[in-house]
């Protein structure tokens, strides 16, 4: 019998009553009812529960994902999605590029909110290639041990004497009562082990930005969140799709248009799939945080709301930032900061985490503490955590490569999305592929599988032109 994942509505309802929490609704009620009629939780960690719900409870379960949306918010004021709004709630808001002094290499928090300059087109090109190669990089480490738990994760890596983490795993030599209680990604295993790695396999952390810079390529910087919504309709495979960008598919082919796509019956809306497609828009915004986040936030209003946003707006910014060439990593992290609303959920995880990198020697010390402060409320797709995480990871290891994506995917949660968003920032940094260790660089071949238009098999220098082109056009 085929399940088709993540649209279930008898499963979408355990993940909207989790998320009804998280956001300052009280679902309780609503609970209440699923549970006396017999309503199963969420499935855990798979896209959908083994067997199909009666019909009266995949009806019942409509009718409350629809009651549960209409819940009056206590966040609402302090978590918008709308820009303006967004902006309002951002004192330390960028100036556009070109209207201000460049953010110092200081640690002081007013840097984050002063303008930076364009990046000189000389070292973009180079610098574009390592961002791509460390995307894909961190993305291949993070594959095999995605949807394990965290002991899981260190269990293996400790089996072949990879801990703490120092290059791609490997199945060689892990006992196989160890493969029984934590096997491999299903999906990822033949492809991401460093025994058998033969190029970047597709994946949707590289997808997305493909996509995106056929965005661009469509319909430049100025692009509409309806040209993102088109662009998916006629190019992304709805197979290729999961969590909320799986929904806004099924909204759009019901007639629903953007922004509901994001709100209707879509429990995963501050999830992290609108973070994993943000890159594209820092790297065509090079210092320029502002209009990165501006740009990011037209591509996640088509699937997400509020901390979704947030995240890629995040991203992007940081990105920006980072594109230029003239800051650190930490300047790069306070740029994110400075678009993510104040009093936001997002913004005190951020804070938590840097503040709990940069105090604490131990990484693994940093893992457990930000496990134990969001793993019991957060599903571990969820952006408050894995955002948390990736600024622990970036700020532990102070922008180094290998540093940085090591940490990130040692800490668990979304391995794979997390080891490329921090292997972009930290390629971006690394400023040439030169300078990213030959044992990361070397198995990727120059070579990317993808289902995306006719990137198939493009290598990541081609692709740094073509995001070069798009980063300098008028």
């Amino acid at each position: 019998m085929l399940r088709l994942t993540w649209v279930q509505p008898e499963d979408l309802l355990g993940h909207e009553l989790r998320q009804a929490r998280l956001d300052g609704r009280e679902p309780a009620a609503v609970e209440a009812r699923w549970r006396a009629a017999g309503g199963p939780d969420a499935p855990e960690r798979a896209g959908a529960s083994a067997s199909r719900a009666s019909r009266y409870l995949r009806l019942l379960a409509e009718d409350l994902l629809d009651e549960l949306a209409d819940l009056p918010s206590r966040f609402a004021e302090d978590e918008p999605t709308e820009l303006e709004r967004i902006k309002s709630r951002c004192p330390d808001w960028p100036a556009p590029a070109g209207t201000g002094s460049p953010p110092s290499r200081d640690r002081g928090p007013a840097a984050a909110g002063r303008a930076v300059p364009r990046a000189p087109s000389g070292r973009l090109p180079a610098a574009l290639e390592a961002a791509w190669l460390g995307r894909a990089i961190g993305c291949l480490l993070g594959k095999p041990v995605e949807k394990l738990p965290l002991d899981g994760i260190r269990a293996l890596a400790k089996a072949t004497g990879n801990w703490p983490l120092t290059g791609y795993f490997t199945a060689r030599g892990v006992p196989d009562d160890l493969l029984r209680a934590h096997p491999w990604n299903r999906r990822s295993a033949a492809t991401s082990l460093a025994e058998n790695i033969d190029g970047m396999p597709e994946d949707d952390d590289l997808d997305y930005p493909l996509l995106n810079l056929l965005l661009l390529q469509r319909h430049g910087r100025d692009f509409t969140t309806d040209d993102v919504a088109r662009l998916w309709l006629e190019e992304l495979p709805p197979g290729r799709t999961f969590t909320a960008e799986r929904l806004a598919h099924r909204n759009l082919l019901a007639g629903i248009e953007p922004p509901h796509t994001a709100r209707h019956r879509n429990p995963f809306r501050e999830w992290i799939g609108a973070l994993i497609r943000a890159d594209m828009h820092g790297w065509s915004n090079p210092g320029d945080p502002a209009a990165a986040a501006g740009q990011a936030h037209r591509d996640a209003v088509l699937t997400h709301t509020a901390n979704g946003v947030y995240a890629a707006m995040f991203t992007a910014a940081a990105i920006a930032t980072a594109a230029t060439g003239d800051h650190d990593v930490h300047a790069c992290l306070r740029a994110g900061r400075a678009v993510v609303p104040a009093r936001s959920r997002l913004a005190r995880a951020l804070d938590h985490a840097v503040r709990l990198a940069r105090d604490t020697s131990d990484f693994d010390e940093v893992v457990d503490r930000l496990h134990a402060r969001y793993a019991a409320d957060h599903h571990w797709v969820h952006a408050i955590p894995n955002t948390a995480l990736i600024a622990a990871a970036l700020t532990h290891a102070d922008g180094d490569f290998s540093g940085s994506v090591c940490r990130a995917v040692s800490g668990g949660w979304d391995t794979d999305s997390n080891g490329a968003a921090a292997g972009s920032i930290a390629g971006l940094l690394a400023g040439t592929p030169d300078a990213l260790p030959d044992r990361w660089r070397a198995p990727l071949k120059n070579r990317l599988a993808t289902t995306v238009a006719d990137f198939d098999g493009t290598g990541f220098d081609t692709l740094a032109h073509l995001t070069h082109l798009e980063a300098t056009r008028p």
